[in-house]
């Protein structure tokens, strides 16, 4: 039986002989076809960055103490470096590491006056030299606060106060039983005077507002760190904006001239949120 002569070409061919002249076996691939099948990319093309985006930080000195704050608005860190007999007050419990050289005092000063008095209960401080890091207890911002020898006192409640220079003064004060309970304050807050740097931590991260004078501006409740004008407590328009602790529509109206750090997060939301979420009252 005879066959076609097309026929032994496409047998042959099949059973791995080469091809007839004239006929490729891989089909023909455009430039950009062909950089795609073979991993390359077409000229002119920016491939997405992998790394991940840097790391914002803020650092800076007072006198021989050098301070940087890293891992910002969630899980900061204090990182300071002390010279020769360089001192730092800070909360107690808040060190992470620190170098040998560094001596660590620790006084708790109780007694049952200053619990009714808001008497300073308990201190630590780090005299140099040598690398100290402290971190708060919650997740959030830390932020330097400049004290200057001029007279004004500044307002920080007690959660938001997490370390400060030798030469700052630290005084706990009651601010009223009135405007504890409706300001969403503890009843004793920190006054802080003289020269310096105080480091303040927040829950969430700080929102500063510069007012002018006779300039207003109204805060919601549970979201103060620092502050250094006159405020009043007042009813709110919308009941919404207020907490269960703070009292039903009642907002703090700050008067300028002034500062005011605030906190992006309200703790008392949260805990309760957890409270809800965990099936508690």
């Amino acid at each position: 039986m005879s066959y076609p002569q097309s026929y032994h070409q496409a047998h042959r061919s099949a059973q791995g002989y080469p091809p007839q002249q004239g006929y490729s076996q891989q089909p023909q691939y455009d430039q950009q076809q062909q950089q795609a099948y073979s991993g390359q990319q077409p000229q002119g093309y920016a491939p997405p960055q992998q790394h991940a985006p840097p790391e914002t930080t803020d650092s800076g000195s007072y006198q021989n103490i050098h301070y940087t704050i890293k891992h910002r608005n969630t899980n900061s860190t204090l990182n300071l470096q002390l010279g020769q007999n360089d001192l730092i007050k800070a909360k107690p419990g808040a060190m992470i590491h620190m170098s040998p050289t560094v001596k660590l005092e620790g006084a708790i000063k109780f007694s049952m006056r200053k619990m009714f008095t808001g008497g300073q209960m308990s201190q630590a401080s780090f005299t140099g030299p040598g690398t100290v890091a402290l971190a708060p207890t919650l997740m959030g911002d830390i932020v330097a606060l400049q004290i200057a020898n001029d007279g004004k006192v500044w307002n920080v409640g007690k959660d938001a106060f997490l370390a400060c220079t030798g030469e700052v003064d630290k005084e706990t004060k009651s601010q009223g039983f009135s405007k504890a309970m409706f300001s969403g304050e503890d009843l004793f807050i920190y006054k802080m005077m003289g020269q310096g740097l105080v480091w303040l931590t927040s829950y969430g991260a700080v929102d500063v507002i510069h007012l002018q004078e006779g300039e207003q501006h109204i805060v919601d409740n549970g979201h103060l760190v620092a502050w250094n004008c006159d405020y009043k407590i007042e009813k709110a328009a919308s009941g919404s904006w207020s907490s269960v602790k703070s009292g039903e529509g009642l907002v703090c109206r700050f008067t300028g001239p002034g500062t005011i750090y605030m906190q992006t997060r309200n703790l008392d939301d949260f805990a309760s949120w957890v409270r809800s979420q965990s099936g508690g009252s």
